[in-house]
């Protein structure tokens, strides 16, 4: 995984919530003193946070723990770091790593997904910070091209969502490292997850749940720095290709 799995959480809350709510006051303290709260009781956390204890249990379940204890060893797991690059060697890197999607990519399953995509009434873009960021920007793209599809930045929100599922739904993930489904709340939900029409977008070629319906894949150096690009570059070509299928369509009508 590219990034933990804390600030997955923490960030998609901060970015779903208003500044002032609690769940958001929480996670922004939290982040801005990560070495001091590693050791801290629920009852220190809350004196610090200025709210009740109940809140930081309340904080716990809204965000997808199971409780305290479950994010005291989020705390004591995390180490966050960033990849650092000259600025001519990161600019080298972002177009190679570009290309290397064009070359790797299989169109066709990009033009089947475009297919599934407009056939469906009912269709969700995921993914992960900023995979996530990927999935809105899909949102808006196909939004101008007449298709309103649903997203969600919050972890929680989209771990809701995809309990709601039926045979009615298409799921697209944008997943890097493709580990959206690993995570021990959503393997849980295997049963569930069979109902939905499932596509994971992913540099990583592994054996996946058999839940997925279709997997598309490109080459990757699974690194910080190709990450949101490659991503990126792949919903490009969706909204080029769903353009494209939209053009064909009114040309029949016409």
């Amino acid at each position: 995984m590219i990034y933990p799995k804390l600030p997955i959480v923490f960030l998609s809350t901060i970015a779903s919530e208003k500044a002032d709510a609690t769940n958001s006051q929480i996670a922004s303290y939290i982040l801005a003193h990560l070495d001091e709260v590693r050791d801290m009781g629920i009852k220190d956390m809350a004196h610090q946070c200025h709210v009740a204890v109940s809140s930081i249990s309340r904080f716990c379940k809204e965000i997808g723990l199971r409780d305290y204890a479950e994010l005291r060893e989020l705390l004591t797991g995390t180490e966050l770091y960033f990849e650092e690059s000259s600025l001519d060697v990161y600019t080298r890197h972002v177009q190679d790593c570009i290309r290397q999607v064009a070359t790797s990519i299989d169109l066709s399953s990009i033009k089947q997904l475009c297919l599934s995509i407009k056939e469906h009434e009912r269709v969700a873009i995921f993914g992960l910070l900023k995979a996530g960021t990927v999935a809105l920007n899909l949102q808006v793209d196909l939004l101008m091209l007449g298709k309103q599809v649903y997203t969600q930045v919050a972890y929680a929100s989209q771990m809701d969502y995809l309990d709601q599922t039926t045979q009615a739904d298409l799921i697209v993930i944008f997943s890097y490292t493709g580990t959206y489904f690993n995570d021990e709340e959503l393997r849980a939900k295997k049963k569930k997850l069979n109902d939905p029409e499932i596509w994971m977008i992913t540099g990583e070629a592994r054996d996946y749940p058999a839940y997925i319906d279709h997997v598309i894949l490109f080459d990757s150096n699974h690194d910080q720095l190709s990450h949101p690009y490659q991503l990126q570059f792949i919903a490009g070509l969706i909204a080029q290709e769903y353009a494209r299928l939209s053009n064909c369509v009114e040309d029949e009508i016409k």
